[in-house]
């Protein structure tokens, strides 16, 4: 799969691992591999013509705003182990860009257009008190600027590129 991803700031990826560690017997997100999706850009076609098609349609979107602020969790992932811990992110902007690349590349079932969920993954699996414990807990919040956007294959697990906003 090949996506569009906000890059995670160091403060955030942080946050993250040490929450982690608060969530026995998950499979946590290592340091630098904490992403927040903004769309999931298929794998149909080849990773070039994704990527061109993405800067294409991302011509003159403007830098936006994010702040994370607060854990929350999916008790049944969609996808995958359950459940899945995450820092909970606020955003307009990505709401915005979000549905506007949902015009271009068909969104996901279930996990895009209405239920786009931004979030970053502390982890995943492990014991449901444990992360309903942690979900109580208040975060600092973090807040950053988005003026750039990564794209990411999963397949290779690397990041391919990157584009400029605005």
């Amino acid at each position: 799969m090949y996506s569009l991803n906000v890059p995670v700031p160091g403060r955030v990826a942080a946050l993250a691992a040490d929450l982690a560690r608060e969530l026995p017997g998950a499979h946590d997100r290592r340091r630098g591999e904490h992403t927040l999706v903004v769309k999931r850009l298929g794998d149909g076609d080849p990773p070039a013509v994704m990527e061109a098609r993405a800067r294409e349609v991302l011509a003159d979107r403007p830098p936006f705003a994010v702040r994370i602020d607060g854990i929350d969790m999916f008790e049944e992932a969609t996808n995958g182990s359950s459940p899945v811990v995450y820092l909970s992110v606020e955003s307009p902007g990505l709401f915005d860009l979000h549905e506007h690349l949902c015009e271009y590349f068909d969104p996901i079932p279930k996990i895009e257009g209405d239920d786009y969920t931004p979030h970053v993954t502390l982890a995943r699996d492990g014991d449901m008190a444990a992360a309903k414990r942690l979900c109580e807990r208040d975060v600092e919040p973090i807040e950053w600027v988005v003026d750039e956007l990564s794209f990411l294959d999963a397949e290779h697990g690397n990041e391919a590129g990157r584009v400029a906003l605005g």
